[in-house]
């Protein structure tokens, strides 16, 4: 297999890489603002059942949690997974980083002042009005280095994919080396990688630097 096939083809895989990436990011964030209100509830129940899946979701790997919610189903009900593979990708890396940016949010929340929610409800603002118009916001801005961590851990762990046989680009280089006898496509993969973290990394400072309107 020529170079440019190797390219060409890895490239293909690159692009589910990105489509990995962004599902994830797309279903996680907003999922990881309701866990971390869950997080901080004032109900006992909620508090502890939501402290418990973050618990589990940072202490067991990524990887066996990819086989549990691919694999669960068909063991624990009898369905066919067939066609199940992708979703299955997503649903694993949505719930595993979900947990990871309910914590930076849970965070961020915390350190903002009482007094902000007192000023609000002064001025008239619901609290549903004074987090989404007051408190996100601020938030965002302090959780966003933090967050910029994840994001560019979350470029690298799309490789576990490979995990539940996905054709992204990392299993695509291990399967392309294996028949080539080559280490081409790993050095390929790298690249890959590299630039798109270099692109990533690139945006979250550009929106690091267009929130430092007090700077």
């Amino acid at each position: 297999m020529s170079l440019e096939t190797m390219i060409r083809t890895m490239s293909a895989g690159m692009g589910k890489t990105c489509g990995i990436f962004f599902l994830t990011l797309l279903f996680s964030l907003p999922l990881g603002v309701l866990v971390a209100l869950g997080r901080m509830s004032k109900n006992v129940l909620l508090r502890n059942v939501i402290k418990v899946y973050i618990s589990i979701m940072r202490g067991t790997p990524l990887m066996l949690q990819l086989l549990v919610v691919y694999f669960g189903p068909y063991y624990l009900f009898g369905m066919s997974i067939r066609g199940y593979r992708f979703t299955a990708v997503i649903l694993g890396f949505v719930i595993n980083y979900a947990a990871y940016f309910a914590e930076i949010f849970r965070a961020g929340i915390s350190s903002i002042p009482v007094g902000q929610y007192e000023a609000a409800n002064v001025l008239g603002y619901s609290r549903i009005q004074c987090f989404l118009r007051i408190i996100l916001p601020q938030v965002i801005k302090h959780i966003l280095p933090a967050v910029t961590n994840e994001v560019i851990t979350l470029v690298k762990d799309t490789s576990l994919a490979f995990t539940l046989a996905y054709q992204e680009v990392f299993s695509l280089a291990k399967q392309i080396s294996a028949s080539q006898t080559s280490f081409m496509p790993f050095v390929i993969a790298g690249v890959f990688y590299y630039i798109f973290n270099a692109l990533v990394a690139y945006a979250m400072s550009f929106c690091e630097k267009k929130l430092s309107y007090y700077r």
